[in-house]
């Protein structure tokens, strides 16, 4: 049987109240918040984060045969933004690593790819949305990433929910787009793709249900997701399926996170979904597609460790307006009065990929020290090429000490760096990310987290910061509350 093996989200965790918006701009008040990335934050390092939580348990990693990163931002253009997420994760070298690029429909196209894949693939959907000042797009928008690996029921690997089937139907339809370079989209009057949309997604909806051989009572969660809200809030009141299936959007809480949203509102269902439930996912964008999925008796013991809710429940405070305009470049901030930070190097960072996008420190074989960043020579008992390599992503720690630096060159000042004492011995100083000066605290805990440190002569360069474990030092926690939910 083939379906999903495994699935993961990141829900940034920084928010932005509506209210401040309006407040500030003299507009309307809207409700809720809105899922902000952090200045380090890009759809790069947001999908390694979903992909980390996807790949969290078994052992998955060796068995990805492919690898699709599907985004409406990407970091790069020319060069591939998967590659990076392949390399953090430390994938096989023969695993094809492909971006998806360019439209939100982009993340349906690398879910059914996935799930067509017959090798186990890892979809990851990340998205980014700012739009312009007192726009629209801005307040509704919301950022995050989900992942999601489909393959079959080998090696004892379980499928926590089968493909049953799916539909797509393609039309060409200009109710949105952004020119190359462009700060924001532009959007036509909703009214004009409201019905198509509608009618689409009853055409998909139908040829996906008779190729299950179900109809639309059998449903149990019905997940809709687009940018365009006011079809998807119709496609919602007349898709014909019973009331209480439908299924939340989470707009009020995160925004929507365009070519992630999909991703994250099937991840909440995954979440909290029985054995034996029919979920149908309908996605509109240029088109309409729709994937039928079963969920299976697995499914309860192999939840994500990080569940969509907890992480919403985990953001912070309302960050200031003028703070989320700098680190989206709309507000130009004086920059401290340093030297500009320099770029990476594409040499050294090509030799030490498995530390810098790994995290891949050394064990010494003769006296077992670890060492951070790895070396030929132990620290310790100074032996030479007697090192065996260990991933660190994963690991967890406590703050030994910290510093916070007011001069340092930074987007959003002050820097917090620490020095990190590891599960299981080694030390590492890193910033510390995430948090305010009062995360800063002497014996916290501290997990990993892959970041992008600084952009400099239109390089992106990416490395591994710390911040403050919020969802439970426990990594079973939210594990053991989930069992006998169900």
């Amino acid at each position: 049987m083939a379906g999903l093996i495994a699935y993961g989200a990141h829900v940034p965790y920084h928010r932005l109240a509506r209210a401040d918006v309006a407040a500030a701009l003299g507009t309307p008040a809207a409700k809720g918040t809105r899922a902000v990335a952090g200045y380090d934050e890009d759809t790069t390092s947001m999908a390694v984060e979903a992909a980390r939580t996807a790949l969290a348990r078994g052992d998955l990693r060796p068995r990805i045969g492919q690898l699709f990163l599907a985004t409406a931002t990407p970091a790069y253009l020319d060069k591939t933004n998967a590659t990076a997420v392949h390399a953090a994760l430390g994938l096989d070298p023969h695993v094809l690593a492909a971006d998806m690029a360019g439209s939100v429909r982009s993340g349906l196209g690398a879910l059914v790819t996935a799930a067509r894949s017959p090798v186990p693939t890892l979809a990851v959907l990340s998205d980014l949305r700012t739009g312009l000042p007192g726009g629209a797009e801005e307040v509704a928008g919301g950022d995050g990433a989900a992942a999601f690996v489909f393959g079959g029921h080998r090696n004892g690997t379980p499928v926590l929910a089968e493909l049953l089937a799916h539909d797509t139907v393609s039309d060409e339809i200009l109710d949105r787009w952004r020119l190359p370079g462009a700060p924001a989209s532009r959007v036509w009057e909703e009214r004009f793709a409201e019905e198509i949309y509608v009618s689409l997604a009853d055409q998909a909806l139908t040829a996906a249900l008779d190729h299950a051989g179900l109809d639309r009572t059998a449903i149990d969660h019905l997940v809709v997701s687009g940018l365009h809200a006011r079809a998807c809030a119709t496609v919602r009141r007349t898709a014909g399926v019973r009331p209480e299936t439908v299924t939340a959007d989470l707009t009020g809480a995160i925004g929507n996170a365009g070519t992630a949203q999909p991703g994250l509102l099937l991840a909440d269902v995954l979440d909290r979904a029985r054995p034996g439930e029919l979920i149908a996912l309908v996605v509109l964008g240029d088109g309409v597609g729709v994937l039928l999925l079963r969920t299976t008796d697995a499914l309860p013991a192999h939840r994500s460790t990080r569940p969509v809710a907890a992480q919403i429940a985990a953001g912070s405070p309302p960050m200031p307006y003028a703070t989320y305009l700098s680190w989206r470049g709309l507000l130009d901030r004086e920059p401290p009065r340093r030297p500009d930070p320099e770029p990476p190097y594409a040499p050294p960072a090509h030799r030490r990929t498995g530390w810098k996008y790994g995290f891949v420190a050394a064990r010494c074989e003769k006296c077992g020290t670890r060492q951070l960043p790895p070396d030929r020579v132990c620290a310790s008992c100074h032996a030479v090429d007697a090192m065996t390599d260990e991933p660190m992503d994963a690991v967890r720690g406590r703050v030994a000490t910290f510093t916070v630096d007011r001069l340092a060159y930074t987007p959003s000042p002050p820097m917090l760096v620490v020095v990190v004492d590891y599960d299981g011995g080694g030390r590492f100083r890193c910033q510390l990310t995430d948090a305010t000066e009062a995360d800063a605290v002497i014996g916290a805990r501290v997990e990993m987290t892959f970041r992008r440190t600084v952009t400099a002569s239109g390089i992106h360069n990416y490395f591994w910061k710390a911040r403050p474990v919020r969802l439970g030092e426990d990594e079973n926690e939210y594990e053991n509350e989930n069992e006998g939910t169900d």
